[in-house]
């Protein structure tokens, strides 16, 4: 991106140089837009499911942010000179159940012929500037919750392995499918100081972008991360994807590794996610609420997996 040219709109509020989930353009004083775009290949061979999961991470950018997903966009490629018109049906029709259950619509996408299924959302969502929240709020004090379990990455690639026992990848698959609407009008409702989801960049790699756009170190503690039920037995078996090694590179030169730090944790940390859950930063004093907040609106294994302190000569610590 650094040779493209940057635009000057003082209504432009976060663009695309930051880290942000999704850019904000301010229409009113009282009213700003949200819009995310995601796509990717399926995880899974259920074309329903696999359409509410990339849907749901697709809406997860709005939610990260504060925001309220009005309006989606499909957006598709598809081998349809090579498979049945019907497993797009599928795919749309998990799609749609998904933004319905957001409260949105879909006001209609783009098809185009590719040699792999592609399924993803553009999506606009509205806030107000005071429900607006951000990657770069963390403030020295406050403590961070994670709303979902870690482990998607090892669970999907030992599936296309044909390694992953049917019932880890259901559980796994729920996981993805669930919205993070709950845990993001929780997070509103205690005031929650920043936040951002966990998706490609693996827990490491958001976190340190949380802590680089607030001028913070994040301080997460390996031992009390929540995992989804199987991973962790999938990830000692070797089922890493090639994101695991470049997600703990590229937070290499931010990052200092205790030696409290639990080794299958930091296994953990740098898988890559899809749909994840968001991490929250929130005052200590309401970091219990948050998280009894979150478990009632579904999102059961969130928990508090770290602090926010002071810049120090890293962005990240892990410690147990």
């Amino acid at each position: 991106m650094r040779g493209l040219p940057k635009f000057d709109d003082p209504d432009l509020l976060v663009g695309a140089e930051g880290f942000s989930d999704a850019g904000v353009y301010r229409l009113r004083d009282d009213l700003l837009i949200l819009q995310s775009l995601d796509f990717f290949p399926p995880l899974v061979d259920d074309p329903y499911l696999f359409g509410q999961i990339a849907a749901a991470n697709s809406l997860s950018d709005i939610y990260a942010m504060g925001g309220t997903p009005k309006t989606a966009l499909n957006i598709v490629g598809f081998p349809d000179d090579k498979l049945d018109l019907s497993i797009l049906s599928r795919i749309l029709a998990g799609g749609a159940e998904r933004v319905m259950a957001a409260g949105a619509v879909i006001a209609g996408g783009h098809t185009v012929r590719d040699t792999e299924i592609k399924y993803g959302l553009s999506v606009t969502g509205v806030a107000t500037p005071e429900e607006l929240r951000t990657n770069g709020g963390a403030r020295p004090g406050d403590q961070l919750v994670l709303t979902k379990p870690l482990g998607t990455g090892f669970v999907t690639t030992a599936f296309k392995m044909k390694r992953c026992p049917e019932g880890v990848l259901e559980t796994a698959a729920a996981s993805m499918a669930m919205l993070n609407q709950g845990a993001s009008q929780a997070a509103r409702s205690v005031e929650a100081s920043a936040s951002t989801d966990i998706t490609g960049f693996g827990l490491a790699g958001h976190a340190g972008e949380m802590a680089q756009s607030s001028d913070v170190t994040v301080v997460i503690d390996t031992t009390r991360l929540p995992v989804l039920a199987g991973a962790a037995e999938l990830a000692a078996a070797g089922n890493h994807t090639r994101a695991s090694k470049t997600n703990r590179s590229a937070v290499e030169p931010l990052m200092r590794i205790e030696e409290s730090a639990d080794p299958s944790g930091l296994e953990m940390v740098f898988d890559a996610q899809t749909s994840g859950g968001l991490l929250i930063s929130v005052d200590p004093s309401r970091s219990e609420e948050l998280v009894m907040r979150c478990c009632e609106s579904g999102a059961e294994q969130s928990a508090i997996v770290g602090e926010v302190a002071e810049k120090s000569d890293v962005s990240l610590v892990f410690t147990g």
